[in-house]
Parts: C-alpha cells; structure tokens; sequence
C-alpha cells in the first residue's frame, strides 16, 4: 500500500478512465493562453541520463518493467458522491488539432472497438520503488510528445519534482516494448498543478527521445511516426461522448479485483460536470461513468474515436475515481477540463525536438 498521500478520492496514478471531446476552430483564447505559463521541468536532459535509464527499466529481461506496480494513492471517496456543479466551462473559442498517422485507411463498418495503438504505459520510479500509470502519443511538431496525468510525471509531496527514471512504452505486455522504450527528456504543466497541486490542471505533456529497442540499442525511430498521435481538442461543451482508455488493475473498494493490467480497457459515455474534490483543489473537472481501477489514470479521454483509423481528439485524461452510491464499487472517473491555458501550455511542449538516444 503506497500512504504517501492521504486525501478523500482516488488520485489516478492508475485508476478509472474517463475521456474528452472534439473541436472545430484552431483558435484559443490569448487571454487564457497569456494566463498560463507552463511550468517546465527536465526529465533525463542528457543523452547519458537517458541512456541510464533505458538500462535501468531493461537490465535482467526487463526485471524492472516486470516488477512496477500500478500508481495509486489508497484513498477512495467514502460514502454517498453526487456529481454535478463545479467550474468546468470554455474560456474561449473551441479548438481542435488534428491527429496524425493511419491517415490513409480506407473507412469501413468496425462492429468492434478497436483499442489505440497510441496508448501504452508510463513507467517512473519514487521513493525507491517502480511504478506505472497510463498514457498515450498524442500529436506534435516533432512526433514525440505523450499525454498524461501531472501526478504521473511530478511529485506530489515534493512540489516541483518531477518522477524518476521516466519512459514511456506504446503497446506494452508482460515486459515486452513492441514499438520501443521512449524515454521522457521534458515535462510541461501547469503552474497551478506543479506547485499548488491543483487537480484542475491535472495534465502533463511530455517530450520523449526517439526510441529505442531494448536488446540492441538500435534506433527505432520518432513515437508518433510508428505509433500515430491522438489529435487534441479543447473548449469542448461538456456532455459530449467520449472513449477513456487506460489499463486498470487496482481492486474495487469491496475488494474485488476485475483487471489484471496486462492489457488495456476502456469506458464509453457521455461526459458531465464532476463535483468539486476539496481535497485535490478540483473545482472544474468533468466526469465519466466508468468502473476502470488504479493503473488507468493519465489514460486518455478520446472524442471522435475512429475504430478503423484508432485515432480522435484526446480532450481529457483520467485524473480522480470515485463511489456516487457508496456501494463499494468505483463507477466513475475524473477528468481536468481542457481549456485554452491546456492548450497553451500544450502547444510549449509540441514545438520542441528531442533527439536520439540509439544507435
């Protein structure tokens, strides 16, 4: 059990899923971007920290990727939640960036969902000891830039830090990196969610080095050129539908243990106004109905999903469980609304090449 944190809800380092939507304009608000100044803090900035942590996460078969466990403070919301209320709302005019790769699929009727090659799990260490949450390529200048919670790539109890030994890796499955290990070199938040740990802003967007294949170092290329980049939206009308991914893992209160973690879920629905947490400082989220558990958090919230082409806008990702019945059961997730100060801060980290770190 990690106690590090001890508040009333479920902070998503690996819970529930919850997702976004779409836009139309490529517009935001100056004022609001003008607002938000990114709070920008290094991962592994060089290419020997880099280097470092590939060894890290691959030494002994991937002993270490075997061995993290699913990121979650163990604190759920007790009792009775009534969702409904909160800030949530646009600061401007929509805007949408559109998604890249897979672009030249030919549309036809898919009767099943079928899951993102984008997304795949975020590996750190803290305190000593290895752990995961969820994420997902999302669209860049450069092709290399991850989507995620802020409390899976920063510190919480140490305002400012950012988590160690940070990577990225798309499609993962029992220690095994089919697309490669990215590994972070810059996280980009916002300032309110770095130091005040506001969970309104609770959204990280991390540039990553090209990657790399973890027996022979070879370079394999950008993330979104093997993978693809989910679009992003922001200033969205909230009650739009929405597909969270993620890959949950933790139990239900009740005790009961539904996922493994080994291979990702999702939840489909319409968005709402979540209830404002206190304990996290959230006062404008937006919330899903969804019964995902620890492990799924920073997954993405996906509107517009293409089941051919796997790609939409990821307008949110998963940030807070809870219990609306208090019947022991997680049923929905938690989401920061993604405002034009997200798409500022999102656009400092799209802009910015990362390197290679492989043969």
């Amino acid at each position: 059990m990690n106690t590090r944190v001890k508040r009333l809800m479920l902070p998503l380092g690996g819970v529930a899923v919850a997702t976004g939507m779409i836009a139309a304009s490529l517009t935001a608000s100056a004022a609001a971007s003008a607002a938000a100044a990114p709070a920008a803090d290094g991962l592994s900035t060089t290419k020997a920290a880099a280097q470092e942590t590939v060894k890290f996460w691959t030494a002994s078969d991937g002993k270490a990727l075997k061995a993290a466990t699913k990121f979650t403070e163990d604190a759920a919301v007790k009792g009775r939640i009534r969702l409904g209320g909160g800030d949530a709302a646009p600061d401007g005019k929509t805007g949408t960036v559109p998604p890249i790769g897979q672009e030249k699929i030919t549309p036809t009727k898919v009767k099943n969902v079928n899951l993102p090659r984008t997304i795949g799990k975020v590996f750190f260490r803290l305190d000593g000891k290895t752990y995961w949450c969820s994420g997902s390529s999302i669209q860049g200048k450069y092709h290399n830039l991850v989507a995620t919670a802020g409390h899976c790539v920063y510190d919480t109890d140490a305002n400012r830090d950012t988590l160690d030994r940070w990577v990225f890796v798309p499609g993962y499955y029992q220690g095994k990196a089919p697309w490669g290990i990215y590994v972070g070199k810059s996280a980009y938040t916002h300032f309110d969610f770095a130091n005040y740990e506001d969970f309104d802003s609770d959204y990280a967007f991390v540039t990553v080095y090209n990657g790399v294949e973890a027996r022979t170092w070879k370079d394999v290329g950008r993330l979104g050129d093997n993978v693809g980049g989910q679009g992003f939206s922001w200033n969205q009308k909230i009650g739009q539908t929405v597909y969270a991914f993620g890959y949950p893992a933790g139990p239900h209160p009740d005790g009961d243990h539904p996922f493994t973690g080994q291979t990702p879920k999702y939840c489909y629905g319409k968005t709402s106004a979540a209830g404002p947490v206190s304990g996290f400082k959230a006062e404008a989220q937006i919330a899903l109905k969804c019964s995902m558990t620890a492990g799924a958090s920073g997954g993405p919230w996906i509107a517009q999903y293409s089941s051919t082409k796997r790609l939409g806008y990821i307008n949110g990702v998963t940030s807070l469980v809870g219990d609306t019945d208090a019947n022991g059961r997680f049923d929905f997730a938690t989401s920061p609304y993604f405002d034009g100060e997200t798409y500022a801060i999102y656009k400092s980290a799209s802009n910015l090449w990362s390197g290679k770190i492989g043969k």
